[in-house]
């Protein structure tokens, strides 16, 4: 196996597929990403048997084959050759020798046979969205999943096909968040996925390289086929995410989003965000609230710990109902709004003892467990 490639297009295929492989790899060959070269591309792929991927990028094959290697070690090797051309060798015993001006490498590899392959989908239950709007409603919602490992089921984002739409949740048990979007959805088609926190990372990262992106489901597994553009970075095609779903149900989200709601205000997303942020700064572990009060007209924000002092933030709001103070933890009003993109969120409260609730115009949904004030 031979072939010539572009040191920077080699280095970014790696690292499009180096974040899949842990520090503790189970088995030697799960350490190692497998290089197959065809005709005028090569293609690389990585797996943790949970998750996989795989890109494919252009070189100059002068012979095919298949070995694999080290990635980590190999995506270092390769950023810090001299030269732009990259000379590959791999022979029968998967010795790999790397050339690039002044510098050579030997490196031992693995036969390709004990490479777990990556599985195949066919046309189980399949779907093609816009990358850029898949996306933006995982950055509105991810924030919010669980990182406890005892409710593994909440490790995740919920993808749910039905009723026509297509609607993404995350949930920690003290917030929710929910998106939707309207598409077309076949009955025969119908259906949900826990996607793991882990495979939600690598997605958001991939996406926004192309145009479109392919979604195969079906109980246990999914896959992404994520176009990417006829850029400079090498890349062919389109890259291959494989993951395996988190199995259970989902718990039923609808029944803790609040039917209705007795104050509503309008909020400039960017200003409010940096009023929660400024008053956040003298919060504490021990003292981790924010207060928000409304009174006519105007929105006050203050925190206190006894270690630091206090803050104190105003902001005029269009507002005409009763007096209301409430708490929050502010991480949790700070994730919505920094994921959001629109200017304008409305804020939905009852009482100090009830949830908030941010809103947009579109078809999302924010929902914040209160802290007790004292």
């Amino acid at each position: 196996m031979k072939f010539k490639i572009n040191r920077d297009h080699f280095a970014n295929g790696l690292a499009q597929v180096l974040n899949v492989v842990g520090s503790k790899a189970t088995m030697p060959i799960l350490s190692n990403v497998m290089i197959e070269a065809e005709k005028d591309v090569i293609s690389l792929t990585t797996t943790n048997l949970d998750l996989g991927i795989r890109c494919r990028i252009k070189a100059e094959v002068k012979e095919t084959g298949a070995v694999t290697l080290p990635v980590k070690r190999l995506a270092s090797i390769v950023r810090e050759m001299p030269n732009l051309d990259v000379a590959f060798d791999a022979s029968p015993n998967h010795q790999v020798k790397l050339s690039s001006g002044g510098s050579t490498f030997r490196i031992m590899g693995i036969g390709r046979e004990e490479f777990p392959p990556l599985p195949e989908f066919g046309d189980e239950k399949a779907y093609t969205l816009e990358q850029g709007e898949l996306s933006g409603m995982i950055r509105s919602v991810s924030y919010a999943q669980s990182i406890d490992e005892t409710r593994y089921i909440l490790n995740g984002v919920y993808f749910n096909f039905r009723d026509g739409k297509l609607s993404l949740v995350a949930t920690d048990g003290r917030r929710l968040a929910v998106i939707s979007k309207d598409m077309e959805i076949p009955a025969s088609s119908a259906g949900a996925i826990i996607l793991p926190a882990k495979t939600v990372g690598e997605l958001t990262r991939l996406l926004d390289k192309g145009e479109k992106v392919k979604i195969n489901f079906n109980d246990r597994r999914c896959a992404f086929q994520i176009a990417t553009d006829k850029d400079t970075s090498g890349l062919v095609d389109s890259v291959y995410l494989y993951s395996k779903v988190v199995e259970g149900n989902y718990p039923n989200y609808q029944q803790v989003i609040p039917k209705e709601t007795h104050q509503r205000i309008k909020l400039e997303r960017e200003l409010f965000l940096q009023c929660v942020h400024r008053a956040a700064l003298v919060c504490s572990e021990k003292s981790n609230s924010v207060r928000i009060k409304l009174s006519s007209n105007l929105l006050e924000i203050t925190a206190q710990s006894p270690d630091f002092g206090e803050a104190h933030e105003s902001m005029a709001i269009g507002y005409s109902g009763p007096e209301l103070q409430v708490a929050f933890n502010p991480a949790f009003l700070l994730d919505p709004l920094r994921a959001l993109a629109k200017d304008e969120v409305f804020f939905e409260v009852k009482d100090d003892v009830s949830p908030g609730v941010f809103k947009t115009l579109e078809s999302f949904i924010c929902v914040i467990m209160p802290v007790r004030l004292s």
